[in-house]
């Protein structure tokens, strides 16, 4: 191989170093005379000394790298790279004097390309390193790798999410990509860097692995495992931490009073599962929440009077006495003492007593005498009493009449409208409980606004009817500058009952009045029929006055608007449930496999040819739960042809109905017989239905089998009375109070299970203890009954107690727990399921006494406000007041708008027995605007209008 020219360079340099060396030895002390002679002549003659080596580098992508060498003295640098000398035009090279020694020091660069890394192929890595000489000799430099960088993207392992309890250790593993140089790794929470420096808890130093040494909750979240290098950066997948809660039961509440004042009751204690809360899907708290013990007190006795001792003798006042004692029995555990004197002193000479008192002592006057006298005096002065107390009552009552004046109108025929009723009564007085023995207030359900029936009247006397149907009074009314005068009414108006016209439409015959006041008997509610079937139709007959009917014990009802026919034409209405499976729902989206679900019973009224004039008010209860946001509900209507339309969405304003959703019921304003449907379609998981659970139990006929059924239906009167008539079928009773669950749109399912039997009394079979249904079966529940059972077997006949606990829970969702404590009787199971239902007989009123406002009121009312003032529509503001606040384009599509609104105020406030509401908002009109002119103000006082007096004048609105 021939030498290059940096051989040369290096033999050369080597050559005249050893020749001057030579030159200096011979010279001998001449030489070092000359060295001491020139001091920067004898540093020049050293070894080179790098100044600055080649470091170790990477090349990113394809930009070359540079290395650099600094010596000093240094003749030349020259760079060797892999064991060969790079060419000098490669070099780039630079020259400058220490300005401190003199000498001079040299600078030296080269580039490394990719390409000369990549076509190295040796045993180890590509390097270099630095060569400088000077007159002395040659130094090299440390070796400098190049190497190309890069960083691949995959992790070799990725952190797992955990789940932690809390004050748990958690453990992160991270192994980071592959690379060029090794890639450091870097921990992120929720997007923001940790690291052991920001908090003492979590460790990050072992390897690339993150430990929390105790969980806290806020160590809850995502955390990523970041990894870079000069090249690149990669990120792991998000891990999720969750630090979870195990509940915990806090202490027992003192317990309570005794349910009974006196006698055997129940005492209660709770707690519940909040020491601490189960949080982030931490287990519940195991055992019962309510504990129950029996208790009993002594019953309060009122005292008695015994019987009178026998007069004393007269004494010297002309008096004698007499006593008894209160013993008969004596007052006990705090009952009432005797009322009354405990001695009494009479006259014995019948107020002849003479001035001689002592002489008339000694006189015998026989005992008999004194008696009758006694007795003669008493009974004048008790007639006397009477007659005052009577006076005084009388002038008081005259009083009373006056000073109202028998204004307007009077209480009754206010407050004697509508009512509602509620199925809630003690278990003492329901034999549908088993056991006795349990709190009065356990019901099977809760009251609901939309009224269930009207208690039964026909057949009794006026006298003892309730003010609920007596007819309204003849009442004459007084007006003196109140809101009748205003409104034009005459100075002196009446009240009048009267009966129903007697014409009827398409051929009717008057013989249909006799089947309405025979309406019980035929819709098999009578007697004789206990186990009939929950009534499902109601049906009257309706005239030029109005009404309302009602479905028993369904929370459906109708409304018919006075005025809606004319006064010669009368209408038989009926109001029915469709029990029939028919398919109300449309197509399926992409929130949840079912799309629509009936919110309530399909409701059907009609004849299908009637026709009024103004539409109908219809309240259908529902079991929909959530906010306007989570429920997309609409109202349909069957067609002819047996298909389903759309009527109105609830988000949007219709001009062909009106609808109006509380929590509990919708009130609909219809115009068109037919059959109606309310169906909703969940938007968000918040979206829930409620579900009424009641569990019930019998003897079967073995004496040794115990039948336990839970029942999950939808929260509505017409559902509850469904699973009441089948358990009415099988003999069933009553367990526990009902509970009501939510059941969210989450898609999970619905578990029922038994727990805590007692172990040596009953049995059940294994793996029976729990049962499941999907969500598309609970969901849509409204169709079938939804209904477990549980067999139980008990050991021994004389094991009469049965304690168990049963949970209906929807999987990651609410629970309910019904802790059942029952006796079981050999006599229990051929019983008979007995329900205490209000009768249900009456199912309408007509005529004036449906509605809480009168109808001259009402008149008035509807033709001030369908007049137009000069600033708006005077109706839109009787809706602001009354708070109807939407689609109010509904109204204005009517001939009445004010009586449209004050029909939807009646169904609203069907269970309050008053007029305040409407006094308020009228009083508020008239206070705003009285500067107008235009506005009437009135005055609320106790139960409904006391005075409606005018502050300004009303336009003419009856020319």
């Amino acid at each position: 191989m021939s030498m290059t020219l940096s051989d040369r360079l290096v033999n050369h340099g080597s050559r005249s170093a050893s020749a001057r060396l030579g030159a200096c030895e011979i010279t001998g002390g001449a030489g070092v005379v000359r060295g001491n002679r020139d001091g920067l002549s004898a540093l020049s003659g050293t070894l080179p000394r790098f100044l600055q080596e080649p470091d170790d580098a990477y090349i990113v992508k394809s930009n070359p790298i540079k290395l650099q060498c600094r010596a000093r003295p240094a003749l030349q640098i020259f760079f060797k790279c892999n064991g060969e000398w790079v060419h000098q035009n490669q070099h780039t090279s630079l020259e400058h004097l220490d300005l401190v020694t003199g000498l001079k020091i040299r600078e030296v660069m080269i580039n490394i390309s990719r390409q000369q890394v990549e076509d190295f192929h040796g045993p180890e890595d590509f390097w270099c390193l630095c060569v400088a000489w000077s007159h002395l000799g040659t130094s090299k430099s440390r070796r400098a790798t190049v190497r190309i960088a890069y960083l691949r993207k995959n992790f070799e392992e990725e952190p797992q999410g955990k789940e932690a309890p809390i004050k748990g250790m958690v453990v992160l593993h991270c192994r980071p990509p592959e690379g060029v140089p090794q890639a450091e790794v870097q921990w992120l929470k929720n997007e923001e860097p940790i690291g052991s420096r920001d908090d003492a808890n979590i460790d990050t130093r072992a390897g690339h692995n993150l430990i929390i040494n105790e969980a806290r909750l806020s160590d809850s979240g995502n955390y990523t495992c970041l990894a870079s290098n000069v090249v690149a950066r990669r990120r792991s997948a998000s891990a999720t931490v969750t630090v979870y809660v195990n509940g915990g039961w806090s202490s027992w509440t003192d317990w309570s009073e005794c349910s009974v004042q006196c006698g055997r009751g129940l005492q209660r204690r709770s707690r519940t599962c909040t020491n601490p809360a189960p949080l982030n899907g931490g287990a519940f708290c195991e055992g019962v929440s309510v504990q129950k013990s029996a208790c009993s007190s002594p019953c309060p006795v009122d005292g008695g009077w015994a019987t009178w001792s026998a007069w004393s003798v007269c004494s010297a006042e002309c008096e004698m006495q007499r006593s008894r004692d209160c013993t008969e029995p004596e007052p006990k555990h705090g009952g009432r003492l005797c009322d009354g004197v405990a001695v009494a002193t009479g006259n014995c000479t019948g107020d002849l007593c003479i001035q001689d008192k002592k002489l008339l002592h000694n006189m015998k006057v026989p005992q008999g005498e004194i008696n009758n006298n006694v007795a003669l005096y008493s009974g004048l002065a008790v007639g006397v009493v009477t007659v005052v107390v009577l006076v005084i009552v009388v002038t008081l009552y005259r009083r009373s009449q006056s000073e109202y004046g028998v204004d307007v109108i009077d209480s009754s025929a206010l407050t004697g409208g509508f009512q509602s009723f509620s199925f809630k009564g003690n278990r003492q007085g329901n034999p549908l409980l088993m056991n006795s023995s349990m709190p009065p207030d356990l019901t099977l359900s809760r009251s609901y606004v939309s009224p269930m029936c009207f208690p039964h009247t026909l057949h009794k006397e006026p006298i003892s009817q309730p003010p609920l149907f007596q007819p309204l009074p003849d009442v004459k009314v007084k007006v003196h500058n109140s809101f009748m005068v205003s409104l034009g009414v005459a100075q002196r108006a009446e009240y009048h009952h009267q009966p129903l016209p007697q014409t009827f439409p398409r051929g009717m015959s008057q013989d249909l009045g006799v089947r309405g006041a025979t309406l019980a008997p035929r819709l098999g509610v009578g007697p004789g029929t206990h186990a009939a079937r929950p009534l499902v139709r109601a049906s009257a007959l309706f005239g030029h006055g109005g009404g309302r009917l009602v479905v028993p014990n369904a929370g459906v009802s109708l409304l018919v608007p006075p005025g809606s026919m004319a006064e010669d034409t009368s209408w038989e209405i009926f109001m029915s449930i469709n029990q029939e499976d028919t398919c109300v729902f449309g197509e399926t989206s992409a929130h949840s496999d079912i799309s629509e679900v009936l919110l309530g019973p399909e409701v059907t009224y009609g004849p299908p040819g009637l026709d009024l004039s103004c539409p109908v008010a219809m309240t259908i209860a529902h079991c929909a739960d959530g906010s306007a946001d989570d429920w997309s509900v609409k109202l349909k209507r069957r067609t002819r042809d047996d298909c389903w339309e759309d009527v109105m969405c609830l988000e949007e304003d219709s001009s062909s109905c009106y609808c109006l959703l509380e929590s509990r019921c919708c009130h609909l304003l219809v115009d068109r017989p037919g059959c109606y449907a309310l169906v909703g379609e969940p938007l968000s998981e918040r979206a829930g239905k409620r579900l009424r659970v009641a569990a019930f139990g019998c003897l079967l006929t073995d004496n040794l089998t115990y039948s336990l059924r839970v029942y999950c239906v939808d929260d509505t009167p017409h559902a509850l009375q469904e699973v009441l008539w089948s358990e009415r079928s099988h003999g069933g009773h009553l367990l526990e109070e009902s509970e009501v669950l939510l059941f969210r749109s989450t898609s999970f399912s619905l578990q029922i299970s038994i727990q805590d039997i007692p172990p040596f009394l009953w049995s059940i079979k294994p793996f029976a203890t729990c049962q499941e249904f999907t969500f598309s079966q609970v969901w849509c529940s409204n169709k079938s009954v939804l209904k477990c059972a549980f067999t139980l077997e008990r050991y021994s006949p004389t094991a009469n107690q049965l304690s168990c606990k049963i949970i209906v829970r929807q999987v990651k969702g609410q629970e309910q727990i019904l802790q059942v404590y029952t006796t079981v009787a050999e006599s229990q199971k051929d019983a008979v399921l007995s329900l205490a239902q209000p009768d249900c007989t009456i199912t309408s009123q007509t005529g004036a006494r449906a509605f809480k406002i009168p109808p001259s009121i009402r008149q008035k009312i509807c033709a001030t406000f369908d007049t137009a003032n000069a600033k708006a529509k005077d109706w839109q503001l009787l809706a602001q007041y009354l708070h109807i606040d939407r689609n109010l384009g509904y109204f204005a599509w009517q001939a009445s708008p004010s009586a449209a609104i004050l029909c939807l105020w009646e169904v609203l406030h069907q269970d309050i027995g008053d007029l305040d509401s409407l006094a308020s908002a009228l009083e508020e009109i008239g206070r705003v605007h009285r500067s107008s002119g235009s506005f009437l103000f009135l005055t609320a006082k106790g139960n409904g209008f006391k005075s409606l007096s005018r502050r300004c004048e009303l336009p003419d609105t009856n020319p």
